[in-house]
């Protein structure tokens, strides 16, 4: 079985201030060849580095950098591409990133930039979950692989 995976989670320097937030654990999958690397942010046309983003309006998923510039559209576009590489690979489980606006899974900030967080999901969370995939983040991965033997 494969995994579609955050690429920031493997130490691609996609995250939106240029950096990765390498998972070693998760760098292992990708090693042994069991993962699809992805980075909705940069599918959708975005640059690295860049503004911070938010989910300003959790209903209508609103996504705008701190400056207030709308970006919603860049990241629909990233989810779609998301959702067409996982189902062309026949992906049944993404590993994806906390928190982030794309790939949020159960919390994600709640638009202020104050670092507040509130239920919900990213993005492209949200269309791979409507479309079958189970989402978790890299938190939650790490707390399951703890507790095998």
């Amino acid at each position: 079985m494969k995994y579609l995976i955050s690429a920031c989670l493997v130490g691609k320097k996609c995250n939106y201030k240029g950096k990765s937030n390498v998972v070693k654990k998760i760098k292992e999958i990708y090693k042994k060849g069991e993962a699809i690397l992805f980075c909705p942010e940069i599918l959708g046309g975005l640059k690295t580095p860049r503004e911070s983003a938010e989910i300003v309006e959790c209903d209508g998923k609103v996504v705008k950098l701190s400056s207030g510039k709308d970006v919603t559209e860049a990241f629909v576009i990233g989810a779609g591409k998301a959702l067409k590489i996982a189902k062309e690979n026949r992906i049944e489980i993404a590993i994806l990133k906390a928190k982030s606006p794309s790939c949020g899974c159960g919390k994600i900030y709640d638009g202020t930039f104050s670092k507040n967080l509130i239920d919900g999901d990213g993005i492209t969370t949200s269309l791979l979950k409507l479309n079958g995939i189970k989402v978790i983040t890299e938190e939650e991965f790490l707390k399951k692989t703890k507790t095998k033997k």
